[in-house]
């Protein structure tokens, strides 16, 4: 039996795929998006060298995992910040709510964070009475639909200029035709005043900096800064993958992520956080914790050969190329990182069991290794991520017989030709006209196989 997860992306993707609409704003803000791409990667010399060195870098990370995060926590402990190790998202959530107890904080401003959204931080502090606001325009906007985001680097991908002008008149009485000038300056205003009175603020962070003990984050409207500066206590949470070993590796990913990310040569705002103001500081927190989230990351590590999904700087480049993101949208997936690189990890992350589908959600045309900035080889993971589903025996019976029913007859020519056209045909419509889907029409299998024409071909010519 499906899980109740696969169920619903089968139900739910099935809808989206054929919603005209919907396919019509993705394929034009992704169209955008590979425009600047292009763009973006000219600026490298040498683009697959650069790729290649991230690999390497990576790589010596995750064997070296164990002595980077001491010396992170190490270095990070010398300049007054404090950190949380985080086993699941329930234990970073208990830690968090201790700090916001003992400040007896009532308000929190938010900057972009996916590691916030994968352990359901936002609904959580709702319902312990704390007022949280997401400050980057994206994630507003889909917290004002109390949606999900969509996308990994654009929270609000799946809607139009107009639908937010919509959603704007709702709220905030804006008109129907303002531009996207005029809907910026409005969440400016809306949300200026908040950084400034809000007790607590809370951000991700792109890399962590073991040499130095310092968090890395990138971003384009400068909420991140505005969010880390202003409240009295920052709380960054970031997952323990996101380590660097050096400072000079930002020489390195920050383009990397810029270009793969948006197209940009490098972001507009790179900050660079290293505990909590000094004395001989003029602005940033009394207080800087950094919880660092495992949350199934070292099940995946475990697994030797699907480690690399560990590698993802979170860029986004993979859903934008996948044919099938592209044409079921992000929502369907029903995690918080979807996509190639969303399918490849949320097995390990969430359990196989409930999310072995998501393996299977690829056309496995490679796009997504192709592009990913890291090299990591997506399109591979997820083959073994099937594997994976049939030798830890948790697909059904069925599919297991079919399957070896039909390696049995494909592996053996008498049985293929043993069987004429017309009985195959029978057994396509009986068995696969459901699975192939009620918008496309079954393939006609020929009356003789190739092997028996080529056979009647050459004795005819004899």
């Amino acid at each position: 039996m499906p899980s109740t997860y696969e169920f619903t992306f089968l139900k739910d993707s099935a809808a989206k795929a054929f919603e005209p609409r919907h396919r019509q704003i993705i394929n034009y803000n992704i169209d955008k998006y590979d425009v600047a791409v292009q763009s973006g990667l000219s600026r490298f010399h040498h683009i697959e060298n650069a790729k290649r060195k991230a690999h390497i870098i990576k790589w010596r990370v995750m064997e070296n995992l164990d002595k980077l995060l001491p010396e992170f926590e190490s270095n990070f402990l010398k300049k007054g910040g404090k950190v949380i190790w985080a086993n699941d998202a329930e234990e970073a959530r208990r830690e968090i709510w201790k700090i916001m107890e003992r400040a007896n904080a009532k308000t929190v401003v938010k900057s972009k964070s996916m590691t916030t959204e994968e352990i359901e931080l936002n609904a959580f502090l709702e319902n312990k009475g704390v007022a949280t606001l997401e400050t980057d325009l994206g994630e507003y906007i889909v917290q004002l639909l109390n949606q999900k985001p969509y996308h990994i680097v654009t929270p609000a991908m799946h809607l139009s200029l107009q639908d937010i002008a919509d959603l704007f008149h709702k709220h905030f009485g804006t008109p129907l035709d303002a531009t996207a000038q005029e809907l910026t300056l409005k969440a400016r205003a809306l949300l200026r005043q908040q950084y400034t009175t809000a007790d607590v603020g809370i951000t991700g962070g792109n890399f962590l900096i073991a040499d130095t003990g310092s968090i890395a984050i990138t971003e384009n409207e400068g909420n991140a800064r505005l969010t880390t500066t202003f409240p009295k206590i920052h709380i960054a949470i970031v997952g323990i993958e996101k380590i660097v070993p050096s400072l000079a590796d930002l020489d390195l990913f920050w383009p990397l992520l810029a270009t793969h990310g948006t197209g940009q040569h490098v972001t507009v705002y790179n900050s660079i956080l290293g505990g909590p103001r000094h004395v001989d500081e003029t602005d940033g927190p009394e207080e800087m914790y950094v919880v660092l989230l495992d949350n199934g990351r070292t099940e995946l590590l475990a697994q030797k050969e699907q480690r690399q999904g560990l590698y993802c700087i979170r860029c986004g480049a993979c859903l934008n190329g996948c044919p099938i993101y592209k044409n079921v949208g992000g929502h369907t997936y029903n995690t918080t990182y979807s996509g190639p690189i969303g399918s490849l990890i949320t097995p390990h992350l969430r359990g196989m069991e409930a999310f072995k589908h998501l393996s299977y959600a690829s056309s496995l045309c490679g796009k997504c290794s192709e592009v990913c900035p890291v090299k990591i080889d997506i399109h591979k993971m997820l083959l073994l991520n099937r594997r994976d589903a049939v030798t830890g025996d948790i697909v059904s019976k069925t599919e297991r017989l079919a399957w070896k029913s039909f390696t049995f007859a494909i592996t053996k020519r008498k049985v293929i030709d043993f069987f004429k056209g017309k009985f195959k045909n029978f057994l396509l419509l009986k068995f696969f006209k459901k699975a192939w889907g009620k918008h496309r029409s079954l393939p006609k299998i020929a009356p003789k196989s190739f092997s028996q024409q080529w056979k009647q071909r050459n004795d005819t010519s004899a």
